[in-house]
């Protein structure tokens, strides 16, 4: 008789199996999943647990960080031992001790068979993910006002009253600068603001633009010391809440924040241009125009201080991951500090001062979380469970980010010289760091 061969069977793989495939089965996490499969140490002090096949597809579908973020964010991903308004300690285990492997041709055989084509057909990601970047084309093309617009407006406008829950009182949503290690959120963002203040070389009666205002706390810190203060944001709820705190503190007579485009304010000759945390938006390639700009908005001798979050150097991708470019920011895109120094200097200021904040913005991310938590029902309710946990989400692994070095903050401090190169600053540093 005539032999008959077969192929060999695969061995059909349960969750928990796949996923220690790809990440590895000694990481300090429990995992569970809802085939009743698990791995990790019975006794670890943090879980994770995967309720549904749909957010086995969102795993599958999209390998990395936009996957765990569909699936957490839809909540077919639970965690355990953190409070989802502050998941810090997991996203450190993923980013310190989580390497994904790639693996042999024979396990991808198995994993694929196990999962079957239906949980390889992607299905509709949460309601809170914005669309690809291609599709953004029919909004308008990269950096256009439209498209700056609808980007600023998909982060910022989700209401007010949840910003108020994470920020605190201050409506600060940039880096703190802490006096001290145990100084309140409030005390830094106040002495950031004194900071940019001092650098600037404010004094009542001088002219202030600040672009990318956001709730306008630069506005109302220098309006209340005599400055004439415009603010611009391209968030139509930021503009009224802090036209509103305008009001409240009597401070219209030096105060006005607009909800219009930088690229808008007809008004120049101003004593200085404070941008705090805009350059982030404005994308690498518009920087020239950008501090060209800001540049002809200025006296001469005036002062720019401009204060964003950086790459460490320039050999990164200049655009974010798939998370923060689909949930967070986007359209975003970092460069390292040298880069924005030699574009501030080409555009004709003179460079003064720079310092890196970076330590400062970790501890900013962990009082934001620690309000998200403590507020967690109302941020819900101000919003919804999936906003909730984009935002837990996103502020604990920029943390984890600032801390291991892989963005920094840097405040860059530039003048524009009068014609015969005057800089009109004192000798040495004026301001209290």
């Amino acid at each position: 008789m005539m032999a008959v061969f077969t192929a060999p069977q695969i061995e059909k793989m349960t969750i928990a199996e796949i996923v220690s495939a790809v990440l590895g089965r000694d990481i300090p996490i429990r995992f569970t999943a809802y085939d009743g499969s698990s791995f990790g140490p019975v006794n670890a002090p943090y879980g994770l647990h995967l309720k549904t096949p749909r957010g086995l597809t969102y795993l599958a579908t999209a390998p990395g960080d936009l996957g765990l973020a569909r699936a957490y964010v839809s909540g077919d991903l639970d965690v355990s031992g953190v409070h989802p308004g502050d998941p810090y300690e997991i996203m450190k285990i993923l980013a310190y001790d989580v390497r994904v492997r790639r693996p042999s041709a024979a396990t991808i055989a198995s994993i694929m068979r196990s999962l079957g084509w239906e949980r390889l057909r992607p299905v509709a990601p949460p309601p809170q993910e914005n669309m690809p970047r291609w599709r953004r084309m029919a909004i308008g093309f990269l950096h256009s006002k439209n498209r700056d617009a609808a980007a600023i407006q998909h982060h910022y406008d989700v209401s007010n009253e949840f910003y108020e829950y994470i920020l605190g009182p201050s409506m600060t949503y940039t880096c703190a600068a802490y006096p001290h290690a145990d100084a309140t959120l409030e005390e830094a963002q106040e002495n950031k603001y004194r900071l940019v203040f001092e650098k600037l070389g404010l004094k009542a009666g001088d002219r202030l633009l600040d672009v990318g205002c956001g709730w306008g706390g630069m506005v109302r810190f220098a309006a209340k010391r005599g400055v004439h203060v415009i603010g611009a944001t391209l968030s139509q709820k930021q503009a009224e809440w802090a036209q509103k705190m305008i009001a409240d503190d009597g401070l219209g007579e030096f105060a006005e924040v607009r909800f219009s485009d930088y690229r808008d304010i007809s008004e120049s000759g101003f004593d200085a241009i404070s941008s705090i945390g805009l350059t982030e938006h404005i994308g690498l390639d518009n920087y020239p125009s950008y501090f060209s700009f800001l540049r002809g908005k200025l006296r001469p001798g005036g002062r720019l201080l401009n204060h964003c979050i950086t790459r460490p150097n320039n050999l990164q991708s200049k655009r974010a991951g798939d998370f923060i470019d689909r949930y967070v920011f986007p359209d975003g895109e970092l460069a390292g500090p040298g880069f924005i120094v030699s574009a501030i200097h080409d555009a004709g200021f003179e460079v003064r001062h720079e310092e890196n904040l970076r330590e400062h913005y970790a501890m900013t991310l962990r009082d934001w979380n620690a309000n998200l938590a403590r507020h967690w029902d109302e941020c819900v309710a101000a919003s919804d469970v999936g906003t909730a946990r984009v935002w837990g989400l996103y502020i604990s692994g920029s943390r984890v980010a600032f801390e291991k070095n892989s963005i920094q903050l840097h405040q860059v401090l530039a003048v524009k010289t009068t014609r015969d190169g005057d800089a009109q600053v004192p000798l040495g540093q004026w301001w209290q760091r």
